[in-house]
């Protein structure tokens, strides 16, 4: 079993490394980085069936595990793609490519592009423990927990997604803060909805054999979430363009939903 592991995981490595490198290719041409955000939830469900297809199926867990993956890689891979579709680069990327010049084409396939895939196949790690610790067979109640937590997560990020959407596009609302349906009780519930079923993807893996190690994964994804890519990165400048974000952030809660502060 130790070698079928690092068997796998150095194939989801190489599977990584290949996809990011297949999409840094499409940057050059595009002259946009950004398109990396666009492939890094199908970096998740391109491992999660890599692993599945090199093992027999034993449990239902194992089929159920990337069908969950694939609905949220799909789902926020299109809303990426169309959101952005007339953005063009990222202002970080921008930058970035700014600060280093000539030669940020080839610095961008390491501290970008190679950067992510090393880090969904790292986050991934629960999605090669349920393919190669496939008992118990039945179901437990770790995955019935793993289940309810990924509908939760899965219905806060898409709906919070929409929200947003249909709120920017009335011009009535151009310069407002979005403190509407589940922004009322959060700050980020797209942020909070994705931490929350990568947990989900955690207790499918908990509910297999000598698991307890692949915890590491969701709480990467939720540092990475709450305190470097996301959450932290996204309120950084909003208290100065948007002075009435400073009262929301006051009455909000920044990640877990709760009821606003009068």
């Amino acid at each position: 079993m130790d070698g079928q592991i690092l068997v796998l995981s150095l194939a989801g490595l190489a599977a990584a490394l290949l996809l990011t490198t297949l999409v840094w290719l499409a940057s050059l041409a595009k002259r946009d980085v950004s398109i990396i955000d666009i492939f890094w939830s199908l970096g998740f469900v391109t491992l999660a069936w890599l692993y599945r297809s090199q093992v027999p199926v034993e449990s239902f867990r194992q089929t159920l595990l990337p069908t969950l993956v694939t609905l949220w890689g799909l789902r926020l891979s299109l809303y990426i793609l169309w959101r952005n579709r007339r953005s063009g680069e990222d202002y970080r990327y921008a930058a970035m490519r700014k600060k280093y010049g000539k030669t940020f084409p080839i610095l961008s396939l390491v501290i970008v592009f190679w950067l992510q895939g090393a880090l969904f196949w790292v986050i991934g790690m629960p999605l090669l423990q349920v393919q190669i610790s496939r008992h118990p067979v039945g179901w437990t109640w770790l995955d019935v927990l793993g289940l309810a937590l990924f509908a939760i997560g899965f219905l806060f990020e898409a709906v919070g997604d929409f929200q947003l959407v249909r709120f920017k596009a009335d011009p009535a609302n151009k310069g407002k803060v979005m403190d509407r349906g589940l922004w009322r009780y959060t700050r980020h519930p797209n942020y909070f909805g994705d931490a929350t079923l990568w947990w989900g993807y955690g207790c499918f893996a908990l509910a297999t054999d000598a698991s307890l190690w692949t915890l590491a994964a969701p709480l990467l994804m939720t540092f990475l979430i709450v305190k470097v890519s996301g959450v932290a990165l996204l309120e950084k400048g909003l208290g100065d363009t948007k002075p009435k974000y400073r009262d929301y952030v006051r009455r909000t809660s920044a990640f877990f939903p709760w009821p606003p502060r009068t």
